[in-house]
């Protein structure tokens, strides 16, 4: 793969962590209204249940596309030195 590819790959990488965080804030948000608005304390239960999870799993989405961008950095860095060998 060429330098430029896994440029573009950071980028795009970098695009989709940031994505993944307002969709994290978007999502709490959004739960918080439905826990302010629920009539029943089940459904508050429940709703605040549904925000942890949601988080934990938006958190775990960004850990994955940190450990992506590690590699694509370890990437980048051996296609630069197999490069210069050129």
């Amino acid at each position: 793969m060429s330098v430029e590819y896994y440029r573009k790959k950071l980028i795009d990488l970098r695009k989709d962590v940031a994505d993944e965080r307002e969709a994290k804030k978007r999502d709490n948000e959004r739960y918080a209204g439905y826990i302010k608005n629920a009539t029943s304390t089940s459904s508050k239960a429940s709703y605040r249940k549904q925000k942890i999870e949601r988080a934990a799993s938006h958190d775990r989405r960004i850990e994955s596309l940190k450990r992506d961008i590690e590699r694509a950095k370890d990437d980048l860095k051996r296609e630069r030195e197999r490069a210069k060998k050129k």
